[in-house]
């Protein structure tokens, strides 16, 4: 019995149809090397499905601190913590895991004075966060009353705790000022 030849084409509609964006640039390298060195078809197939999943991942990320507003370059790895010596590295290195604290509903607050570094931590501890696989929001806490209040009057509040809902984190900036 003799297995059917699928043609490139049908092959890219098919690897379309069923959202597998990754496999489908990949698959002709991927069938020739397999055909040349011998491959099982198992050990093929596990490297395409393993280069879509990784490529998933990677997109998730990507969309998960686009839509966290953090601000890029601030990150763990721009922290001084040298200028902050009250803030324990070790305390923020747990922190930034989140599976203790995430998990159980906790709240951290950051507090100090202006320009002590309260952003920064906050945006840091998000982006790790995200990296390890949470959603996180940042945003300042009068931006978010004033959306809220807006949500209220249009009667689109439900909706708009419903959005918020969808986060692990909500990181509130400047919340003295609201």
């Amino acid at each position: 019995m003799s297995t059917p030849a699928y043609d490139a084409g049908r092959l890219a509609l098919m690897l379309n149809e069923l959202r597998l964006p990754t496999i489908a640039p990949l698959w002709p390298e991927f069938a020739q090397r397999s055909d040349k060195e011998g491959w099982q078809a198992t050990r093929l197939l596990g490297a395409l499905l393993e280069h879509e999943l990784a490529e998933r991942a990677k997109r998730r990320i990507e969309r998960h601190r686009a839509e966290s507003h953090l601000d890029p370059t601030k990150t763990l790895a721009t922290f001084d913590f040298s200028m902050v010596p009250m803030v324990s590295k070790a305390h923020v290195m747990a922190l930034a895991t989140g599976d203790a604290w995430l998990e159980k509903g906790a709240t951290a607050l950051l507090f100090g004075p202006p320009g002590a570094g309260k952003s920064h931590l906050g945006s840091a501890i998000g982006h790790a966060l995200i990296d390890a696989g949470y959603r996180v929001m940042f945003t300042r806490t009068s931006e978010l009353v004033q959306k809220l209040q807006a949500a209220r009057q249009s009667l689109q509040l439900p909706s708009a705790l419903a959005k918020l809902d969808r986060f692990d984190l909500i990181i509130l900036d400047d919340l003295s000022y609201a």
